[in-house]
């Protein structure tokens, strides 16, 4: 990667590495915001997004802020499972011993939050990812499932966190029991324009750059072309990189934009 150095880079910050920058747009400081409500309050949460609008990013991050003394955080992103395949998860995710019968891996898991809670002062956070996957079997036992003491009491924090879809799945009317369980729903939108100019220079500082290497007009390209999606931008700028290397241009323009763009296109 000639063009780290080329660009007076420590390292590229646009693609995934261990040097992640986390940029906190409006849209992120109000699911975190949320997210942090909810912490308090326990019980369901839904955060939603097209795909690389930052859902994950926001609970990665959010998650990370959690005392782990106070709380257990549990990630499961494999929401395509069955609802037998789930109950087994969560309950090996819990750490206690997962049976073949459902009833059983019921009445476990909620003695385990029990336990957790009461005992420990531990409070469980079930993260699942891909939730839009989610089977309407599943979502139907959710709200049963983290049922206590006659439905008086959270016990636990659930976040479901999924495509824009799982608002339209939880609005059936199916799904209204556990619709009214639900505390705080936020959609992510991406970032708007001057995000997204920030955005890139802040991970460019980040990665020790001292320089402005992108064009005022490379940036509003890459706003253009990338709808606010954190992951287009990303793309987008290191292939401009890239290119800027290959041209030996020592500013990003315009004309580079575009081409990084075409490319992409072609795939």
């Amino acid at each position: 990667m000639s063009y780290i150095m080329k660009y007076g880079l420590e390292y590229n910050p646009f693609i995934k590495n261990s040097n992640e920058n986390v940029y906190e747009s409006s849209d992120y400081k109000e699911a975190v915001f949320r997210l942090n409500y909810l912490k308090e309050i326990k019980g369901f949460g839904v955060i939603t997004g097209d795909a690389g609008k930052g859902k994950t990013t926001v609970i990665r991050n959010w998650s990370k802020t959690l005392n782990r003394s106070l709380y257990k955080v549990i990630y499961i992103p494999l929401s395509t499972l069955t609802v037998m395949e789930f109950y087994r998860t969560l309950a090996s995710e819990l750490g206690i011993d997962a049976y073949f019968q459902k009833n059983k891996n019921f009445k476990a898991i909620q003695e385990e939050i029990s336990r957790l809670t009461h005992d420990k002062r531990i409070t469980p956070v079930i993260i699942l990812d891909e939730a839009n996957y989610l089977k309407s079997a599943t979502l139907n036992d959710l709200k049963m499932l983290f049922n206590f003491d006659m439905d008086s009491k959270d016990k636990a924090v659930i976040i479901l966190v999924g495509l824009s879809i799982l608002n339209n799945t939880l609005n059936l009317n199916a799904h209204e029991p556990l619709r009214q369980r639900i505390a705080i729903s936020y959609h992510l939108d991406g970032l708007n324009k001057l995000e997204t100019k920030e955005y890139i220079k802040s991970k460019l500082q980040t990665a020790g750059c001292s320089i402005d290497i992108f064009s005022e007009g490379a940036l509003d390209a890459i706003a253009n072309s990338s709808n606010g999606i954190a992951r287009e931008i990303d793309r987008l700028a290191n292939r401009s990189l890239m290119l800027g290397d290959k041209f030996k241009a020592d500013i990003i323009d315009t004309e580079i934009v575009m081409k990084a763009y075409d490319d992409l296109l072609l795939g």
